[in-house]
């Protein structure tokens, strides 16, 4: 069955003095595209979670983001009392030697300067990363659940418009052979026009052979019709057939052309158009399929 390219998994998990929230994205996109935003103490597993999402999500653009909150009593990050000593005292001697009018809120000052608020660069426990690691994956199973989800819907409106498109392809039988003595009719009256003119009969049923043969379809239904087999067979079969589905809809393309090239028929364009209508909303959804 196949799988839509877009997706979305979202799971938390709880670690003594923090939570975790893993969010993945994916949206549609010609080749694999991964961009994260990792915390610092994960940085340095960022190259195996790259490695986990190109053996697990095939194609798209995939967007990793991992966020941490603090729900235990020590904070990250301290302030540098010796620095906002030192800050304070600097600002003071400088204000009284200009005469200078001190800060009025000291705290909004003094907070702001650098290096007053430094972060513990902690070291990533082996077991908190075997936690995060088992969300990263839970959240790649949501999201192939929900590409999966999609890829069913997806695969019924795939199978609805072949399905208008063949219906179409029978209808246009109805017209061909009005259409052969249309053309004929209109080939014969104009020569009795021009009947005082002598003309080679034999030659004149050679010429008319050949102009029938030129505008039949018979080849063209034929190989629509095997192509819109081959795109239901391939929906059926593969799992992440979406480019091999963009290459079939465009020989469908082809062949609904050519109808339409060959027609000469009111009723059989219209019914072209159809079928061109119900191909273009085949390709726009071909493009979300992984």
């Amino acid at each position: 069955m196949i799988q839509s390219m877009t997706g979305f998994g979202k799971v938390t998990a709880e670690l003594p003095a923090k939570k975790v929230t893993v969010e993945i994205k994916a949206l549609n996109s010609k080749q694999l595209d991964i961009s994260t935003r990792i915390p610092p103490v994960y940085k340095e597993k960022e190259m195996e979670l790259r490695s986990l999402l190109l053996q697990t999500v095939e194609r798209g653009k995939i967007e990793l983001n991992i966020q941490v909150e603090n729900i235990g009593k020590d904070i990250p990050t301290q302030i540098n009392v010796a620095a906002v000593e030192s800050y304070y005292n600097q600002i003071k001697t400088i204000a009284d030697g200009m005469k200078m009018e001190l800060p009025q809120d000291w705290f909004q000052v003094l907070l702001r300067l650098p290096d007053v608020i430094k972060a513990e660069v902690a070291e990533l426990e082996e077991s908190e990363w075997i936690v995060v690691r088992t969300t990263v994956e839970d959240a790649i199973k949501q999201l192939q659940d929900f590409r999966r989800q999609e890829g069913e819907m997806l695969f019924h409106l795939f199978e609805k418009k072949i399905a208008n498109i063949d219906h179409l392809l029978t209808e246009v039988e109805q017209y061909e052979g009005e259409r052969i003595e249309k053309i004929k009719a209109r080939i014969i009256d104009n020569l009795e026009k021009v009947a005082e003119k002598d003309y080679d009969k034999n030659r004149f049923e050679q010429e008319m052979i050949y102009y029938i043969e030129k505008l039949d379809i018979n080849e063209e239904k034929s190989r629509l019709k095997n192509h819109l087999t081959y795109f239901l067979t391939t929906i059926k079969d593969e799992t992440s057939p979406g480019k091999k589905l963009g290459f079939i809809a465009q020989e469908i393309g082809r062949e609904v052309n050519t109808l339409g090239s060959k027609s000469n028929h009111v009723e059989m364009q219209k019914i072209v158009v159809q079928m061109k209508d119900e191909l273009e909303q085949i390709k726009e959804q071909v493009l979300n399929v992984l």
